[in-house]
């Protein structure tokens, strides 16, 4: 591994003591003046604050701009970029375009983590500060997250996101500099956060996201919504993967669990119907045939032995191929 010491003192974005690890923070935002002080408190007050903060204000017609202009006058390391207003929020493509319209203007040499943050969460205090060790404890780690949840319109009460422990989650992604790079990045696409994480497993890389106390987050806009509403955003998720190649049978199986949790029934349906329309006008796929293979097979495993035992299986399998890369690299740099 390069020694990154001497490039950490002459980094002009914050002084870091030699030898820690420095992330940075891209935040694609539009409109987001209900939530986003909350979030911007939450991630100021980290015990391992981001050395960059660069938070892209994707065209936001409300109050965002302002408040982010507050923030950014009050920590240094947070820099925003203003993007024109395109007219609508475009959620998928329009995320990740907005995400690389920041990450183009960082020189992402000069960190070691880069992380993906929406601006609609609430963080606990050492979020990043605990991803930081497992990430720095184990070398195959290439992403991760803490686990989403949201607070029940019904009850009041926090309910879980019920998010795969082989994924990072997409509203706060955490990767190693070397996996985003090695994986390509992300794609331009609905199911941008489903694809990475399975090119990880692809390329011998682990994604992992944790249930614990101190790594569990509020997310303010519950997962799979829009702002057309839930079931337009759960439709979208079926269409997401049918693009990324998921098999019938397994995004079956996927629609009647969903159908378990809120909104019941019509949840699992609509993402079902996303799916099965999307198949049956034949919509274009994620056009690398190697890695829909890959997505089967790994699919199949998790039908016929649990996920939980799919994913540790190829795990295993998994280390070759990345001492292999990283052999490779080394004998290449």
């Amino acid at each position: 591994m390069p020694d990154t010491r001497s490039r950490r003192r002459e980094d002009p974005y914050r002084e870091t003591r030699p030898g820690t690890p420095r992330y940075c923070l891209i935040s694609p935002v539009r409109d987001e003046a209900d939530y986003a002080v909350r979030t911007l408190d939450t991630v100021t007050r980290q015990t391992a604050p981001p050395d960059l903060w660069v938070i892209v204000d994707d065209g936001s017609t409300d109050r965002t701009p302002e408040i982010l202009a507050g923030y950014a006058k009050r920590y240094p390391y947070i820099r925003v970029v203003r993007r024109e207003n395109r007219g609508a929020r475009s959620v998928g493509p329009g995320v990740i375009e907005a995400f690389y319209a920041g990450l183009g203007t960082v020189d992402l040499a000069q960190f070691d983590y880069l992380g993906k943050l929406d601006l609609d969460l609430d963080l606990p205090p050492r979020y990043f500060e605990i991803l930081l060790e497992r990430m720095e404890a184990d070398p195959r780690l290439g992403t991760c997250s803490g686990k989403p949840y949201f607070v029940n319109p019904r009850s009041g009460a926090l309910a879980s996101e019920k998010c795969g422990d082989e994924m990072s989650v997409g509203m706060t992604k955490f990767y190693r500099r070397a996996c985003f790079e090695e994986i390509g990045g992300f794609v331009k696409e609905v199911m941008w956060d489903g694809i990475d994480c399975h090119q990880c497993r692809r390329l011998g890389w682990i994604a992992r996201s944790w249930d614990e106390p101190d790594l569990k987050f509020t997310h303010l806009r519950a997962m799979g919504s829009s702002q057309k509403g839930i079931l337009t955003g759960r439709m979208r998720h079926g269409f997401g993967q049918y693009f990324m190649g998921t098999g019938l049978l397994y995004m079956t199986c996927s629609s009647i669990f969903r159908m378990a949790h809120p909104p019941y029934l019509a949840g699992g349906l609509a993402m079902l119907w996303g799916y099965l329309s999307s198949l049956i006008a034949r919509r274009r796929r994620f056009p690398d045939p190697e890695f829909r293979r890959f997505l089967r097979r790994y699919q199949r495993w998790c039908l016929l032995a649990g996920k939980r035992r799919a994913t540790a299986k190829f795990d295993r399998q998994g280390e070759a191929i990345w001492l292999a890369r990283r052999k490779t690299a080394g004998s290449s740099g």
